[in-house]
């Protein structure tokens, strides 16, 4: 009983704090619910250990639900050429992620945001403001394949599972405080809540950034796709949104555009191992890059 109270902070029944052994193995109850739900998956490619409470299974479901909500709230593209451009791109990256239980489908959806998506299952979308920025098939297949290996990396079941933890975290706290003054448990819970979100939550997401970067061009360069076409087309949309504001390093979900930038950088040699380039042109009919002015139905010179 003795080392209980030391974590308790040496605090008897009718004072406040984690007290009794009601309190002591309802948290050990909650520690045993976190070992037990979750499990441990490998990332491909970069050997990374995750904890995950997801199946993929279960993933792939998600996904092909959101997929089918995201398509009835935008409508797809009426241009052919951006359509083609998409499907030719991604089924060609497609083969090379070598995921045949995915239903792969590649959609361009019109929105004037310069986004684009994966979901788990292999549905991908993107957004007509994405294509002012797009120079040819490479800089498309930049795009998707960093979006795609969120996917392979399961990224979405790891944040799933980051919440749950988080949540279940919170709960032993709160159980744990639950004796304490209304004071003591508020300033608590808060700083559990920020310390999860700045400490541990957005910080993973950057490194899920970094990984994606990583397979990403990978998986660019399996597809016979030059993977150091990838750093100049960041470079090139890094300097096209520079006007806009940008969080702090430590307040965003994603890297800072330089520190990305140079882990790409860092990334190409082991890219470069897989490269092997194409027997087909680069670009359509031509053989050419095209080059697209926004979502509009006419190309432009470069």
């Amino acid at each position: 009983m003795g080392w209980r109270r030391r974590i308790a902070g040496g605090r008897g029944p009718s004072g406040s704090g984690l007290t009794g052994d009601a309190d002591f193995w309802t948290l050990c109850l909650v520690v045993g619910l976190l070992w037990w739900l979750s499990g441990c998956a490998t990332v491909p490619y970069t050997g990374r250990q995750q904890l995950l409470m997801t199946t993929q299974g279960q993933e792939i479901s998600l996904g092909y639900q959101a997929f089918e909500q995201v398509k009835r709230h935008y409508r797809p593209s009426p241009d052919p050429r951006l359509q083609e451009m998409a499907r030719r791109v991604g089924e060609r990256l497609a083969r090379a992620a070598n995921r045949p239980d995915f239903r792969w489908e590649f959609v361009v959806l019109e929105n004037p945001r310069a986004n684009a998506f994966c979901l788990p299952g292999g549905k991908v979308g993107i957004f007509t403001g994405l294509f002012k920025y797009i120079h040819g098939d490479e800089d498309l297949a930049t795009v998707i394949s960093h979006e795609a290996a969120h996917v392979l990396a399961r990224h979405a079941g790891e944040r799933l599972s980051q919440a749950q933890l988080a949540q279940l975290g919170g709960l032993g706290l709160g159980l744990a405080m639950s004796r304490a003054s209304p004071a003591a448990g508020q300033a608590a819970m808060l700083g559990y809540s920020l310390g999860t979100q700045y400490g541990v939550l957005l910080p993973y997401s950057r490194k899920q950034e970094y990984e994606a970067d990583r397979i990403g061009l990978i998986l660019m360069a399996k597809a016979g796709y030059d993977p150091a076409k990838a750093v100049a087309f960041w470079r090139r949309f890094t300097v096209a949104k520079q006007d806009k504001l940008s969080l702090p390093a430590f307040l965003s979900s994603h890297p800072a555009d330089a520190d990305r930038i140079r882990a790409m950088e860092s990334f190409l040699p082991e890219a470069k191992r897989y490269y092997q380039p194409p027997p087909e042109p680069p670009g359509p009919e031509t053989g050419k890059p095209f080059y697209w002015q926004g979502h509009q139905n006419r190309p432009i010179k470069p």
